[in-house]
């Protein structure tokens, strides 16, 4: 039996969530499932956005589902990476039909540094002049994830690791995540071929030519934006599950926000939670009920009789899920 944690969070979070758990409780596998409090509603109510209770609930589990928040997200999933140590972030940017993807054949992962960067808890402070805010890189965090990346490569069939920084104006911190980058590289030579980019150069990449790349590692801020650039190749954020992963634990959750907009409604688009709950699998070492998953998933993209508005459909985020199970059945 495995213990999942499930944070719904906020707005369109539980009703994504809802649908993804209904899909897994038709796979054939023993789930218990603990529900936790994390978000805005929850920092309304209790009077934090992120509970103790919550934390030592994700803790324990053997994976965590996260649905969504709203404006607590920072406090919220920034403070989950940091609690459970989770260092490596990862956004597969990969095509499916019938979601207007913008290229037919992409299938790549962006490998995101997840505890440090630009995004660490009070690393931001008001002075006299204005405020300022620090960026910390560490060779062992960069080590870990730039090896990571590359171990990823090789566990999946990937031939390339492109690194992505900016050390012709960051020299110091970006020039130390080149060196690393390099010095890891040589433990996979002749395995995974190695290049680099800067970032700018990198986000036109993306559109000019995706399909070049393979697997993407890069530092915490880069990460985050060249992700969402990768979700408006295939589809927008309501394709793009992610998963982040640490050496005792993981976390799995789709990168769409909240969506107050459409939040209630019941028209949420449910495929990148599903696709996070694959990712879970994945992790789970449930390779088999992640290929049926998946393989339902692609079914009703393929048919495209049950879509959501977002994707040019009608179907509520209910019947999407009924689909995939009718799918998986």
């Amino acid at each position: 039996m495995y213990n999942i944690a499930v944070i719904p969070g906020d707005g369109i979070g539980r009703e994504v969530m809802d649908a993804c758990i209904k899909v897994l409780d038709s796979l054939d596998i023993d789930f218990n499932f603990t529900y936790g409090e994390a978000g805005d509603e929850c920092l309304e109510k209790n009077g934090e956005a992120l509970p103790d209770e919550t934390i030592e609930l994700a803790k324990s589990a053997d994976a965590c589902l996260f649905g969504a928040a709203g404006e607590t997200a920072a406090d919220v999933i920034v403070r989950l990476r940091q609690e459970l140590n989770l260092f490596a972030n990862l956004r597969p940017v990969k095509s499916y039909p019938n979601t207007n993807a913008l290229f037919d054949n992409l299938d790549f992962m962006i490998v995101r540094e997840n505890t440090e960067g630009m995004y660490i808890a009070k690393e931001e402070e008001y002075t006299e002049e204005g405020a300022i805010a620090r960026r910390i890189i560490t060779k062992k965090a960069e080590r870990r994830i730039i090896d990571y990346a590359f171990q990823y490569a090789k566990n999946n069939n990937k031939s390339k690791v492109t690194g992505v920084h900016k050390a012709n104006v960051l020299k110091v911190t970006d020039g130390l995540f080149k060196e690393i980058l390099y010095e890891v590289a040589k433990d996979y030579e002749g395995e995974i071929e190695v290049e680099d980019f800067y970032v700018d150069a990198t986000a036109m990449y993306l559109i000019t030519r995706p399909e070049s790349f393979e697997v993407i590692v890069t530092t915490n801020l880069f990460g985050d934006i060249l992700s969402d650039e990768g979700a408006g190749l295939v589809g927008g954020l309501g394709m793009i599950p992610s998963g982040n992963i640490g050496e005792d634990g993981a976390l799995f959750e789709p990168v769409h926000g909240s969506a107050p907009d459409i939040a209630g409604q019941g028209i949420a688009n449910p495929m990148a939670m599903l696709l996070s709950a694959c990712m879970m699998l994945n992790y789970l070492k449930e390779y088999e009920a992640e290929e049926r998953l998946n393989d339902a998933i692609l079914e009703v993209l393929n048919e495209g009789k049950t879509l959501t508005p977002d994707l040019r459909g009608t179907a509520t985020t209910t019947e999407v899920a009924e689909a995939i199970i009718d799918a998986l059945n």
